[in-house]
């Protein structure tokens, strides 16, 4: 059997734009691997099919694949990319079944009206039918290159310079509509607690301390407070202010502090955390004593100082060192060369004396372990722009260049205290450029970058709308309409799909019988409905040519746009075949008279019509 040319090229077209989604997929998990490998078979499939059964499995092969990808990218360019293939794919199944005579414009507008007849299903299956979990998620895969700004380990010393990208890292919206003050704008996403005398390094999770963390960040604790867009990134945790607790299983708060998410590292994560009504476990959670280890006679300067301090209450050592600090020229600097691999951190505080965030956090950090308070490093994003766009709400875009570290000390009675010592530094070249970033973005002198601010608030709200509803708002949506009759639930899921596939059916007979017709009857019935409602109504047996000199004798004035219709559609109708500029001509031709007719003044036909 001869395929259809127009179904043949709308199925490449579609295989197209469902590999064009593929390139922001990893295949890190189940989904992932599979909408990858179902699109490439789909491809393999369309090259080799010749039959009217192999090009239908191609279709079903395309929408199944569009599935998958909507299921792992619910951003809102992806999901454009998604329609569109499901469109296109179904405009070809169309042509496979109505034959090559189809034209493309027709193929699609039917297309179209089939996906705006599922939409009541899918809003019904969207509102009641229970959220899946995660399927599964495999422990390497792509996207283990490094991301600039952040690692898991910190070793400042081994860091001659430090370069300054301007990548994205991450976008947040929040629920007041307005930023925190520029002095909260801290998001942790690391903590770095083992110390060898050189470097930082992110330890392994104690599975006893894990517990507690989990049941104290219960998915849901309150009102949406934030909605995240992270970029790309092989580290497994996330951005977040360390405040109120996730709002889906996916995530999860370590003893540490950091937020974690079951989904694939290599690819962006959409997420959102809500109001908490107390604080969460973490910032209560008593350090052990390796937090307290500190390599003997590493940095013996260092250690020396530290101890001087080690007498008092804890708030009083965390004021002396903050004093000394304040008390020496330090400086901030993104090239502060390399430190020597012997005491690397007595090199920095007593003789370079500049540095960067990580040099100041390490080196406060030890000091405090030195000084007798378990202490640890912190790394993640400080400060942000503020980006109000047009439409959507307004969010605070991180970038790469954002990326900073401070330091966290243990407080008795208190908990973790934070203290950035990048902002104990005075004098010239103090400020990191971070802690500066807390201004608001305009349109400036690049207009390309501005569209780009312009579609991530837009790409932010379509989060935000798919986040805001999720296993919590359903069960509040569920207790509203039954109660705890939830017996009911399965009848009134299959009443509900009963109902819209029934008016998903209705709609598209409804398209069907509105496209039935050749289009020049459908030019002529318009002007004929016009006419009629003054009373203008052809009588039994009467021509087009004779109601228009009807209409010429009352309504001379008519007649170079009347003339001009007539003509046009005699030619159309009796001529020679009908083209599609022939078609838009009609059109223009009709618009033209009917808006000539409503100038007129409204008089019926004085000797009627019959």
């Amino acid at each position: 059997m001869n395929r259809p040319q127009s179904a043949a090229w709308l199925q490449w077209l579609a295989f197209g734009l469902l590999a064009a989604g593929l390139l922001a997929l990893r295949p890190v998990d189940l989904l992932s691997t599979l909408a990858m490998v179902i699109t490439l078979l789909t491809g393999l499939k369309l090259w080799e099919a010749r039959s009217l059964q192999e090009r239908r499995l191609v279709c079903l092969l395309q929408l199944v694949s569009a599935g998958l990808q909507a299921a792992m990218q619910p951003d809102l360019a992806a999901s454009i990319v998604q329609g569109a293939a499901v469109m296109v794919a179904l405009a070809g199944l169309l042509a496979l079944e109505l034959g090559s005579t189809a034209q493309w414009g027709v193929l699609l507008r039917r297309s179209v009206g089939v996906v705006l007849a599922a939409l009541p299903l899918a809003l019904v299956l969207f509102l009641l039918v229970p959220r899946l979990q995660p399927i599964g998620v495999f422990p390497g895969g792509w996207g283990a290159a490094a991301v600039t700004g952040l690692s898991e380990t910190l070793e400042p010393g081994r860091i001659a310079s430090l370069a300054d990208s301007t990548a994205p890292a991450a976008r947040v919206s929040f629920a007041s509509g307005a930023p925190p003050p520029p002095q909260a704008r801290y998001w942790r996403v690391l903590v770095h607690e083992a110390f060898d005398g050189q470097r930082w390094s992110v330890t392994d999770e104690d599975p006893t301390r894990e517990l507690l963390a989990w049941r104290n960040a219960r998915e849901g604790g309150g009102p949406l407070s934030q909605v995240w867009l992270s970029e790309a990134s092989p580290i497994e945790r996330l951005p977040w202010n360390g405040f109120g607790s996730p709002s889906s299983r996916q995530l999860r708060v370590t003893p540490r502090g950091e937020l974690t998410h079951r989904g694939p590292r290599g690819q962006r994560r959409a997420y959102a955390i809500t109001e908490a009504p107390s604080p969460l476990v973490w910032r209560l959670a008593r350090p052990g004593s390796d937090l307290l280890t500190l390599p003997r006679g590493t940095n013996p300067r260092l250690e020396a100082l530290g101890a001087s301090w080690a007498s008092g209450p804890p708030l009083e050592r965390v004021r002396r060192l903050e004093g000394w600090m304040r008390g020496q020229p330090f400086r901030y600097t993104r090239q502060p060369g390399l430190l020597p691999e012997k005491a690397p951190l007595d090199a920095f505080l007593f003789e370079r004396q500049a540095g960067f965030c990580g040099h100041y956090a390490s080196a406060v950090s030890a000091l405090l372990r030195a000084a007798g308070l378990p202490a640890r490093v912190v790394s993640g994003y400080h400060g942000g722009n503020w980006v109000q766009p047009l439409s959507g709400p307004g969010y605070l875009d991180l970038r790469q260049s954002h990326a900073h570290a401070w330091s966290e000390v243990w407080i008795e009675g208190s908990g973790w205290l934070s203290l950035d010592p990048s902002g104990w530094l005075a004098g010239e070249g103090s400020n990191p450029p971070a802690a500066a970033a807390a201004g608001t973005v305009g349109l400036g002198r690049d207009p390309l970058q501005w569209l780009e601010r312009q579609w991530w608030g837009l790409d932010l709200a379509w989060t935000r709308w798919w986040l805001g509803y999720d296993a919590r708002s359903q069960e509040a949506l569920l207790q509203r309409l039954l109660g705890d009759q939830r017996e009911a639930l399965g009848l009134i899921v299959l009443g509900a799909v009963a109902v819209t596939l029934a008016g998903g059916l209705a709609l598209l007979r409804w398209l069907r019988q509105r496209g039935e017709g050749d289009p020049q009857r459908r030019e002529l019935d318009r002007c004929l409905l016009a006419f009629a409602r003054q009373g203008w109504i052809p009588r039994a047996g009467e021509t087009l040519p004779r109601l228009a000199e009807r209409l010429r004798q009352r309504w001379p004035e008519l007649d170079p746009e009347l003339g001009n219709f007539v003509a046009r559609y005699e030619a159309q109708r009796f001529g020679a075949p009908a083209t599609r500029p022939g078609v838009a001509a009609l059109r223009h031709s009709r618009r033209r008279l009917l808006r000539r007719w409503r100038e007129l003044p409204r008089t019926a036909d004085p000797r009627g019509g019959s």
